[in-house]
C-alpha cells in the first residue's frame, strides 16, 4: 500500500473546509456515518480529485467477548468498497457486553472501552480479528484505545499486547499518539516504552488529536487544539520510522479553517524534522512493509502466527495492488487459526458485563477496580450521551432549557441505552413525563407532544398530530 501522507478527519460540519485545506492527501470518515449507497457529495468530490478516503469503524467491538456481528462486518465491507478504500480501521476495544453468555440484557457503552491485557483476552481478540479479516475486502488496521482506568490483573504491557496481536494475526496498527498521552496521564503508562515495543513495520498510519486535563484526568475530547506533549510523541514515533500517514482528528468545537491548517502544518513539520533521514542512529533501517523489498517478511511472518511454524507467510498488504477488491484473506494455514476456548469467552463476558453495568447502570464497581476512576468514566459516558442526544434531538434542550444536561446525566447514570441514541432521546422524554416533569405545565405539554409524535413506528401524519395535540392539552 502506498504512503498516505497528511490527512484530516472528515466530518460533515467541516466538509467544505476540508475540501479547501491545502496539502490534504487523504481523509478518514467514521464508517457508521456513511451509507454505502449514498456517499456524501463532498467525499465524492474528494475522491474525484484523487484524495484517498479511509473508513474508520467505531462499533465492531472486536475486543468484546462475542464474535463480530456479521451484519456490522458486511456494512463495513460495503462502505470500504463504496469509498474505494485501501484499508479499513477499527479499535482494540469493546463497546457492548451482556447477552446470552451472561443471561443478562445487552449493554451498550456508546464509547470505546479498554480491554483487559491478559492472555485470554488476547486469544479472544485474535480470533475476532481473524473473523473480521476474512469478511473485509481490504486490510484491517486497529487503533490503540484511550482509557480513564486500568483493568486489575493485566499480564502484558500495551506495547507487548499490540505486538503479539500483530504477530498472531498479521493485522496492521493505527497508532494514536494522543491516546498514548491520555493513558500516561490517566493510568501512569509509559508511552516511550509502548513505542519501543511496537512493531513499526506494522503501522498503517497515526492519529493526532487534542484534549484537555481537568483535576488530574486527561479527557480525549478531539475538541481542543493538539497539545505539545502529543506532538512530542509524534516526533518520537517518527524518529523510529516515518509513518506512512498522519491524520488530524477533530470531532467538535471546530475552529476556524486557518487554525486547522496551522495544526496540519505543525504535524508535517514534526514528521519532517524527526524522520529517520535526520536521525539515522535512532531509527535504524526502514522496516515498514511499503519500503521493504518484495518477498521480505512482513508483520508476524518471522515467527509465524498462533503456533504456525516459523516462515509461515502473513498477508503481504504492502505489495498487493490497491486496486484489488477481492476479499482479503490471510495466508496462514487453517490449523494455525486456533479458536479461543468458549470458556475464555464466557469469563471475559462476565468481567466486561460487570464493568459495563457499573458504568452505565449504577451497579457496584467490580473488585479490583478503582471506584473513583469508574465513577469518573461513568459520568463521562453520561455526558457524552447527553451531547449526542442533544445533537440528534435538538428540540429537547430547547424544551427543557438550562436544565436539560443535568436532567439527562442524572437519568443516564442508572439507565443504559436500550436501542441507540434516537431511542435514548425518546426514553429520556418518557422518563421525565412519567415523573411529572418539567414542572411547568405548558412545558410538560410541549414535551409530551414532541414525544408522542416520534414514539410511533412512523412519523405522525396530520390526523395523528391533531390527536397528540388534543392529548397534550390534557397533560397536567
Amino acid at each position: 500500500m502506498k504512503g498516505l501522507g497528511t490527512g484530516m478527519g472528515w466530518r460533515p460540519e467541516i466538509a467544505d473546509a476540508v475540501e479547501r485545506l491545502p496539502g490534504v492527501d487523504w481523509v478518514e470518515v467514521v464508517a457508521e456515518n456513511v451509507c454505502p449507497g449514498h456517499v456524501p457529495d463532498s467525499l465524492t468530490r474528494l475522491r474525484e480529485r484523487g484524495v484517498t478516503v479511509v473508513p474508520h469503524g467505531v462499533s465492531l467491538g472486536l475486543g468484546g467477548a462475542d464474535r463480530p456481528d456479521e451484519a456490522r462486518l458486511a456494512r463495513l465491507a460495503a462502505t470500504a468498497t463504496a469509498l474505494g478504500a485501501p484499508l479499513v480501521t477499527e479499535h482494540v476495544a469493546f463497546v457492548r457486553a451482556g447477552g446470552p453468555r451472561t443471561a443478562s440484557p445487552v449493554l451498550e457503552a456508546g464509547h470505546l472501552l479498554p480491554v483487559p491485557r491478559t492472555r485470554e483476552a488476547l486469544d479472544v481478540l485474535c480470533e475476532n480479528v481473524r473473523i473480521a479479516q476474512e469478511a473485509l475486502p481490504v486490510p484491517l488496521a486497529l487503533e490503540n484505545a484511550a482509557a480513564l482506568f486500568a483493568w486489575p490483573g493485566d499480564e502484558l504491557t500495551e506495547g507487548r499486547f499490540l505486538a503479539e496481536l500483530v504477530e498472531r494475526t498479521g493485522v496492521r496498527l493505527l497508532i494514536d499518539v494522543a491516546n498514548l498521552h491520555t493513558n500516561r496521564v490517566n493510568r501512569g503508562d509509559d508511552p516511550a516504552a509502548a513505542l519501543a515495543e511496537l512493531p513499526v513495520e506494522a503501522i498503517a498510519y497515526v492519529h493526532v488529536a487534542g484534549g484537555v486535563e481537568r483535576d488530574g484526568v486527561w479527557h480525549d475530547t478531539h475538541a481542543h487544539p493538539v497539545p505539545p506533549q502529543v506532538l512530542d510523541l509524534l516526533s518520537q514515533l517518527a524518529a523510529r520510522a516515518v509513518p506512512p500517514g498522519v491524520l488530524l482528528e477533530r470531532d467538535d468545537d471546530f475552529p476556524p479553517e486557518e487554525e486547522l491548517a496551522a495544526e496540519l502544518a505543525a504535524i508535517r513539520e514534526r514528521v519532517a524534522a524527526a524522520g529517520p533521514s535526520r536521525h539515522p542512529a535512532a531509527a535504524g533501517p526502514s522496516r515498514h512493509p511499503a519500503a521493504a523489498p518484495a518477498g521480505a517478511p512482513g508483520p508476524g511472518e518471522a515467527r509465524g502466527r498462533a503456533g504456525a511454524p516459523a516462515g509461515t507467510r502473513a498477508p503481504d498488504h504492502a505489495t498487493a495492488p490497491t486496486e484489488a477488491r477481492a476479499p482479503h484473506r490471510t495466508d496462514a494455514p487453517a490449523e494455525a487459526w486456533e479458536a479461543a476456548p468458549e470458556a475464555a469467552r464466557e469469563r471475559l463476558a462476565l468481567r466486561q458485563t460487570a464493568l459495563l453495568s457499573a458504568l452505565v447502570a449504577g451497579t457496584p464497581a467490580p473488585e479490583g477496580f478503582d471506584g473513583a476512576r469508574l465513577r469518573q468514566q461513568a459520568l463521562a459516558l453520561a455526558r457524552k450521551r447527553a451531547g449526542v442526544v442533544a445533537r440528534l434531538a435538538p428540540e429537547l434542550p430547547v424544551l427543557l432549557g438550562a436544565g436539560y444536561r443535568e436532567a439527562f446525566v442524572a437519568y443516564a447514570r442508572t439507565r443504559p441505552m436500550a436501542g441507540g441514541y434516537r431511542r435514548d432521546a425518546l426514553d429520556f422524554a418518557r422518563h421525565l413525563l412519567d415523573s411529572g416533569r418539567p414542572g411547568d405545565v405548558r412545558a410538560r405539554r410541549r414535551l409530551y407532544r414532541w414525544w408522542a409524535e416520534r414514539a410511533g413506528p412512523r412519523p405522525a401524519g396530520r390526523a395523528a398530530r391533531l390527536v397528540h395535540a388534543a392529548r397534550a392539552a390534557l397533560v397536567v
